[in-house]
């Protein structure tokens, strides 16, 4: 594979040194490498000294003692996640009980960064230093100062403290990418702050949007409203935000390009990520792909390369490459869907005389160090949400990566020495990328974050203060959604207690009124189960060129009645081989299956929370056994809005046509479905993709007179003569 910077001499050997120099760092980094490291002859204190970051951290003190809000933009790589924190314990912020709470975009990012700050300052993760991320909480209640976690953690942590009582400063981390979660936090912030003037917001960004978080914080042109009780200080905090701008990174990054477009980036990646191997000196690689199923083929093939690179090997000892690199690689995935455990591989330093190869999704592209990663590989695609309020559909779509999403992954290879990065783009195609992501908040289906806000008590939705406003489409087909599910009531209030257990269950509407209903349906622990398992997105391995293999696995579990109780047959069986606690036998079990072994830990682990979720709302625990009808009519109960009838003469080679019922889109079974060759009356799905035709996931076949008795409020049977086929339901809604 062909790098060169146009308008250089073309490359002559497949990794060539031309390239473009980001110089936004201080230097070319020939001094001591700045590395996070127990074992590291300098002192702790000289290492953090050395980050950009220092020299403006009594800037940063002043600001946050004098103002209510500031502003924080510093490129990546220049402390600002693991250092303001420190500052402000140092400051005194803790003092009396209080905490500083530090919000991360993703779980990953939240534990990694709590592991090095519980390092850095010398004690233990989960005492004065911890996280906590949707279905984990290493922290102790009273001995906890510092703690990290999700945006969706701390806006569940605002619906049992609303003012946020506990945390005298609260920073925002990556603010800049927009996240739903970040967006509805920064609004219910802002809120807050009004309430409680002592509380210190921080926004941190690695680009340049501090105007624009600035003017949305700027509230002194309002009153302040003090709690009851309180009076307003007349020491209390400018309500003017400050800015403040850390200049420089810690390490030079070398930016690569392709000659030419690659045709295939996932084969590309592998091709690059297996160059620079052969080719470059000492250091990791991290390889930035899209998704799960992309990361799991590649670790695929990258294992086999590994396995053919041993054989030569063997009996020579350890070797080095002609650029004094190791001969041997290792390789580990990382995505949001990994176990905790398994997530923390990709960190562990690698063998002696070993390269390590970690393939991750965009979960390391922000406020991840990965120890030795050196080179970067960036496919320059993203997954990106799309919804669609007419048909009440959203989408998962493959969409190139901006500029400012490239800079960060590339700024994963300038964590902790020089550089470099590769992109499978061209310099002019990646000219041409947008230059941010447009916000998440105006793409996505926003019936989880209206129902989070009913949960607040904030019933006026409309007139919510948003940093980008949502379209008003959005809004209101969330409300029809949250009505048509009853957790709304006619004044769009939360109802009790349906919609407030909702607004607590850790999963999206649809599928937590499926397992609320699964109580009188006498199926809680199979829709436990169900339910874990829709939180992984791959179940099955399926590497390149073993699709017949995979199909008969995947057939010795398959049922007619769809991908939920297929998911538990597959559940039964791996118990049966020792589950979670099965250890090399329970591999076996997968290995042999086709399985990810991954994915089935994982949901173990997720439905080891969500039982100790529904006791919490008083549901009893009890198990249909081998009748799979009570889950489908669960599955039914909440997932009724996505009814799909078979389209008559819909049948085909890519799968059988269905329609919807409401709106008469027209879908197609996934491939990956068990039912993608089956031709059911009417199903219902899960959630929907778009690539070149709109496919249905997570399918369950149904009986059509479920629609009419689970939900009469949104379905009515139709009148029909006796030679009508009875899988139509009418909409009513």
């Amino acid at each position: 594979m062909a790098f060169w910077k146009p308008g250089g001499k073309k490359p002559e050997a497949s990794l060539p040194l031309s390239a473009e120099v980001d110089r936004e760092g201080p230097g070319d980094g020939g001094g001591r490498l700045v590395m996070y490291n127990r074992n590291e002859n300098v002192a702790l204190q000289t290492q953090r000294e050395r980050l950009p970051i220092f020299k403006t951290r009594d800037a940063i003190l002043h600001l946050v003692e004098t103002r209510a809000t500031i502003v924080l933009v510093g490129q990546t790589g220049c402390g600002k996640t693991t250092q303001v924190p420190q500052y402000l314990v140092e400051a005194g912020w803790t003092a009396g009980g209080r905490l500083v709470a530090c919000t991360q975009p993703r779980r990953v990012a939240a534990m990694t960064v709590a592991s090095r700050v519980a390092d850095e300052m010398g004690v233990t993760l989960g005492a004065e230093v911890g996280y906590a991320v949707r279905f984990e909480n290493v922290s102790t209640p009273g001995t906890t100062r510092v703690r990290f976690c999700t945006d969706g953690v701390l806006l569940r942590e605002l619906m049992e403290d609303p003012l946020l009582s506990r945390y005298s400063v609260v920073m925002v981390d990556e603010a800049h990418e927009r996240s739903l979660a970040t967006d509805l936090l920064l609004g219910l912030l802002k809120k807050v702050q009004r309430r409680r003037p002592d509380l210190r917001i921080i926004i941190a960004s690695a680009t340049i949007q501090a105007e624009e978080f600035a003017a949305f914080f700027d509230t002194r042109h309002l009153a302040p409203k003090p709690a009851a009780g309180e009076a307003t200080s007349s020491n209390a905090p400018s309500r003017e935000p400050g800015i403040v701008s850390v200049e420089g990174r810690a390490h030079t990054v070398l930016i690569h390009y392709l000659e030419k477009p690659a045709p295939d980036y996932v084969r590309a990646s592998v091709e690059a990520a297996i160059d620079i191997h052969r080719a470059e000196g000492p250091g990791d690689v991290l390889v930035f792909l899209t998704g799960e199923e992309e990361i799991e083929a590649a670790v695929s093939m990258l294992q086999e390369e590994a396995e053919d690179n041993s054989q030569r090997l063997l009996g020579g000892g350890a070797g080095t490459n002609p650029a004094g690199g190791p001969e041997r690689f290792t390789t580990h995935p990382l995505y949001a869907g990994l176990s905790p455990a398994q997530q923390m591989e990709a960190f562990r330093p690698a063998p002696r005389y070993t390269r390590k190869i970690v393939v991750a999704s965009n979960v390391a592209e922000t406020s991840v160090t990965i120890e030795g990663v050196v080179y970067v590989v960036d496919c320059c695609f993203v997954k990106q949400k799309a919804y669609d309020p007419t048909r009440g559909m959203e989408s998962l779509l493959t969409a190139e990566a901006s500029r400012a999403s490239a800079n960060q992954r590339a700024g994963r290879a300038g964590r902790v020495r020089p550089g470099k990065a590769y992109r499978l783009c061209t310099e002019i195609a990646f000219r041409d990328l947008p230059e941010t992501a447009p916000p998440e908040m105006i793409r996505s289906d926003l019936a989880a974050t209206v129902l989070q806000l009913k949960a607040l008590g904030i019933d006026n939705i409309m007139n919510f203060e948003w940093l980008s406003p949502p379209p008003a489409a959005n809004m209101i087909k969330a409300l029809e959604l949250l009505y048509a599910l009853q957790a709304v009531d006619d004044d769009a209030r939360l109802t009790k207690p349906l919609g407030m257990h909702l607004a607590e269950l850790p999963l999206e509407p649809q599928l937590g009124k499926a397992l609320l209903v699964s109580g009188e349906l006498g199926c809680v622990q199979e829709m436990l189960t169900v339910s874990a398992y829709l939180q992984v997105q791959t179940l099955w391995v399926s590497p390149r060129g073993r699709q017949k293999r995979l199909d008969e696995c995947r057939d010795r579990f398959a049922v007619a009645e769809g991908d939920a109780v297929t998911a538990l047959n597959v559940h039964t069986a791996w118990c049966k081989a020792g589950g979670a606690q099965g250890g090399g036998r329970a591999k076996s079990f997968a290995d042999k299956n086709m399985l990810s072994h991954r994915a089935l830990v994982r949901a173990s682990d997720i439905r080891a929370q969500l039982a100790r979720h529904v006791r919490r709302v008083g549901l009893v625990v009890s198990s249909a056994g081998k009748d799979s009808a009570p889950v489908r009519r669960a599955m039914t109960a909440g997932f009724f809005a996505n009814a799909a009838t078979l389209a008559p003469h819909g049948g085909g080679a890519e799968g059988s046509a269905f329609r919807s019922v409401r709106g008469g889109a027209t879908l197609f079974i996934h491939p990956g479905s068990v039912l993608f060759r089956a031709r059911p009356a009417m199903v219902v799905y899960a959630a929907a993709v778009r690539t070149g035709k709109e496919y249905m996931r997570d399918v369950t076949a149904i009986d059509p007179e479920w629609l009419s008795e689970l939900a009469p409020h949104f379905y009515a049977p139709t009148q029909r003569s006796g030679n009508e086929r009875p899988a139509d339901a009418a909409a009513v809604f």
